[in-house]
């Protein structure tokens, strides 16, 4: 059946066609008959009862500096859609928290993917913190008193802000490095929110595995690679991404999470895991579909689309 779907995404404009996430997913609708419509998080409207976006229907193509066109913008009636995407990329902060409760009052007659309750609620460095024997020693913590000890017992650490994104402002403070308490000034100045403090995992020289859920079941997996003298292997900074399988441990981090992310409607889910760890469970906007669909030769997009299709047919 086709379907009425809005994506509440960054500009679709200015993206890159061969490899963000949103691009692959409304390029998939579009091929399913599915009608689309865009709109930025700054033209969603709460207006005496009634959700509604400024949103402009588009055309998608797949080709480079002509990927898209636009119809006349309209004020769009949200509850009168069956699918809502909320696909803007962090940070997490006040902003995007606002769309979530917005958006969670037209869901589910209009399905919200992922869930906004339970995207508000499961940041990407917080989930984790469910499956402490699936993760990495873990802190999170604003004293500096309390963090040095962390650092005092596992040595060498990784240090970030709770809420950052895509590599923004993660630290690697080894055994000798002597620049935490300037590094805790410097993010305290600035903010009011906790850090998070993880043990470092060497393994992560031989790649962050990108893991895809789909409704809770893993579909494939890449491997990013960091830069040479880099920590950091996110694929914008510098990581380079690599072909690579789902091991055992992969699968049953994917068995011990997938039921809590189906659960509470987490359609499409990114998790990292460096070595045998679990480090992050993303919900906000993951990404890498391209990336695996193009190693793996699978249409994880319709795989997505698939699951969606199914829940809105569920919905009365």
């Amino acid at each position: 059946m086709a379907l009425r779907v809005a994506f509440q995404m960054d500009p679709i404009e200015a993206v890159d066609i061969d490899a963000d996430s949103s691009f692959r997913l409304a390029e998939e609708a579009q091929a399913r008959g599915h009608a689309l419509w865009v709109y930025t998080p700054d033209r969603l409207i709460w207006d005496n009862g009634r959700i509604m976006a400024r949103a402009r229907p588009v055309t998608l193509r797949r080709q480079r500096g002509d990927h898209v066109s636009f119809g006349a913008e309209e004020l769009l009636d949200l509850a009168q859609l069956d699918v809502v995407w909320l696909r803007q990329d962090p940070p997490f902060d006040m902003s995007y928290i606002t769309t979530t409760h917005l958006l969670e009052l037209i869901h589910p007659q209009t399905l919200v993917v992922n869930e906004p309750f339970w995207v508000r609620n499961h940041p990407e460095k917080l989930l984790v913190l469910q499956f402490p024997d699936l993760t990495p020693p873990t802190m999170i913590a604003r004293n500096l008193a309390d963090i040095r000890d962390f650092k005092h017992r596992h040595g060498d650490i990784i240090l970030k802000p709770l809420y950052g994104n895509g590599g923004a402002g993660v630290f690697r403070l080894d055994e000798a490095d002597r620049n935490l308490a300037s590094l805790h000034e410097m993010f305290t100045g600035f903010s009011r929110e906790p850090l998070i403090v993880q043990k470092f995992l060497p393994a992560v020289s031989k790649g962050d595995k990108r893991v895809i859920l789909v409704d809770g079941e893993p579909v494939g997996a890449i491997n990013r690679i960091p830069a040479e003298g880099e920590t950091r292997s996110n694929m914008h900074v510098g990581g380079r991404p690599e072909k690579v399988e789902l091991n055992a441990r992969d699968r049953e981090i994917c068995a011990a999470i997938g039921p809590l992310l189906r659960e509470r409607g987490q359609v499409f889910v990114g998790i990292d895991v460096i070595g045998d760890w679990l480090t992050e469970i993303n919900l906000t906007s993951p990404t890498g579909i391209q990336e695996l669909e193009r190693f793996d030769g699978i249409n994880v997009a319709a795989r997505i689309w698939e699951a969606i299709e199914a829940r809105r047919a569920a919905t009365p």
